[in-house]
């Protein structure tokens, strides 16, 4: 982000590097045949971008048509008859009353559940369509960056980006179902990085705005939205912060990134809202209570619970790392540093527009990402053992908060090193060949990744479904029984994605999930079938 706005800053000083479609640029950049700017044009890169387009969309369009076919299950229950019978205040104010003080979280439960089991099923198209065009606007905000114009088929290149990032965020891991279709860990785990990206595209807009009054106004925007994060997902308030902490360091005006204090005010708003929705999450009757029915235990800052948080990340990251297909991301990245044309060398560019900076500046701002990703990681896995144990780990439906920003990371570099092999290879003697090789290659690898995905998908497919099917009928039968008076209802669990059904403890009074069943049918009790 303070490279973003050092952008802009000196594009209104009339410093002469222009955004990226200027003819301001041509004057530093030189004339485009000495600069090297030769955009990977022609039939060959733009079947293999409309490829990956296809195939990446393909897989995403599969996950939003199951949202038809999603069905309550678990904590879909006690969402439900809460938003049904209390409202969305109420529900919000159970929540920070009695359960676990996320707000945000009870809010947003409350209007996706508001109007029965319609909210469930479209969440996924409106996830997807929502981060989609979320991650187009910044890829173009990264593309002009380093000095390229957001062309037809940079903007086909990024789309493939952000379908294909979003396919291997959803498919790739061990929890597809919770990742995209269960409503409860969308809002707590996806929902926020969609909310997350959005917010950084205001960032980059009020850094760069020259009116006082309008930037006051993203200022308080990126608090609010902080706060309401910090009463969302504390993983992802956790990860954010350190992002939004590194950037706003490096942006210290001394240092030579930015020249002036916006990046840095925007960066310490948005962490003092997310510290302020921490407080307002962890000191709620709701948190102590939850608290409460934790057994006593070592301190999670412990020497003990340290390296039981250390070796619990090692087994989360030995999971993540078996799985090669993440490495998608980087391919379909290169793909974009191919076809994106930037004007010279991306990182000599990025460079000349920021010849005050040290380079050990540039690196440490280069290199960001992967610090957040890693100490994130750790971050979460570290809430994961507090709240859950020793298995806490396992929850892999929270992995989405850093394994969002390591798939993003993984395309950024992908598209530097795609640009630096491009221009490798045009200089070679035979450069058509050598470029086209290089294209050719790339794709070939995100089809692999993606192709990867499928047996994931189709048992997702067949699973939810099936499911669907079942739980119709059911629905229908308990319905009808219901309405003639009885009060006590066979039930067969029908589980899926690894969630709770109800008699997953053989204590009736223990039993949460079967007691949220009772309340959303209006009856006093389930027994199995």
């Amino acid at each position: 982000m303070s490279t973003a706005s050092t952008e802009r800053e000196r594009e209104g000083a009339g410093e002469g590097a222009g955004s990226g479609a200027g003819p301001s640029t041509g004057a530093t950049a030189g004339p485009r045949r000495a600069s090297g700017h030769r955009p990977v044009l022609g039939r060959l890169p733009v079947g293999a971008v409309v490829t990956l387009l296809a195939a990446a969309g393909a897989l995403v369009a599969v996950g939003c048509f199951l949202g038809l076919y999603v069905r309550p299950t678990s904590d879909d229950w006690c969402a439900a008859w809460k938003a049904r019978d209390l409202g969305v205040l109420g529900i919000t104010s159970d929540f920070y009353t009695t359960q676990n003080g996320r707000v945000t979280n009870a809010f947003l439960s409350g209007v996706i559940y508001g109007d029965g089991l319609a909210g469930i099923k479209i969440l996924p198209t409106v996830i997807v369509v929502t981060f989609t065009l979320g991650l187009v606007l910044l890829g173009c905000a990264f593309v002009r960056l380093l000095g390229a114009r957001a062309r037809v088929t940079t903007v086909m290149a990024l789309t493939a980006c952000a379908l294909a990032v979003q396919a291997l965020v959803y498919y790739a891991g061990t929890r597809s179902y919770q990742v995209l279709l269960w409503a409860p860990a969308t809002i707590s785990h996806t929902i926020p990085s969609v909310i997350g990206v959005w917010a950084l595209l205001l960032g980059i807009r009020t850094v760069r705005e020259p009116r006082a009054p309008v930037r006051a106004a993203g200022f308080a925007a990126a608090f609010v939205i902080a706060f309401a994060l910090g009463t969302l997902s504390e993983p992802f308030a956790l990860v954010s912060g350190l992002l939004a902490g590194g950037v706003g360091l490096l942006a210290l005006p001394r240092l030579g990134l930015a020249r002036t204090w916006h990046t840095f005010t925007w960066c310490a708003t948005w962490c003092s809202g997310l510290v302020c929705g921490l407080i307002v999450l962890y000191t709620s009757p709701g948190a102590r209570w939850r608290r409460a029915q934790q057994p006593a235990g070592e301190s999670m800052l412990s020497p003990g619970e340290l390296k039981g948080t250390f070796r619990d990340w090692l087994h989360m990251w030995d999971a993540v790392t078996g799985q090669w297909a993440y490495l998608g991301a980087a391919a379909v990245g290169v793909l974009l540093g191919l076809v994106a044309g930037f004007r010279g060398p991306a990182l000599a560019q990025w460079r000349r527009r920021r010849p005050d900076a040290p380079r050990p500046v540039l690196v440490a701002a280069l290199l960001l990402p992967v610090p957040v990703v890693v100490l994130g990681s750790f971050a979460v896995v570290l809430g994961l053992r507090s709240g859950y144990g020793p298995s806490g780990w396992t929850y892999a439906r929270t992995w989405t908060n850093h394994l969002v920003p390591m798939e993003l990371a993984l395309c950024g570099y992908g598209a530097l090193i795609g640009d630096r092999a491009g221009r490798f290879a045009a200089r070679r003697r035979r450069a058509p060949v050598a470029v086209s090789a290089s294209v050719v290659a790339a794709g070939a690898l995100t089809l692999a990744a993606l192709a990867a995905l499928v047996p994931n998908l189709q048992q997702l497919t067949t699973t939810t479904v099936g499911r669907s099917v079942a739980w119709d009928a059911q629905n229908a039968r308990m319905r009808s029984e219901a309405a003639r008076g009885a009060t006590d209802l066979g039930y067969r669990p029908l589980y899926i994605g690894s969630l709770a059904e109800p008699f997953f403890t053989t204590d009736y009074e223990r039993d949460w999930v079967a007691g949220c069943m009772t309340k959303w049918y209006g009856i006093t009790r389930i027994h199995r079938l």
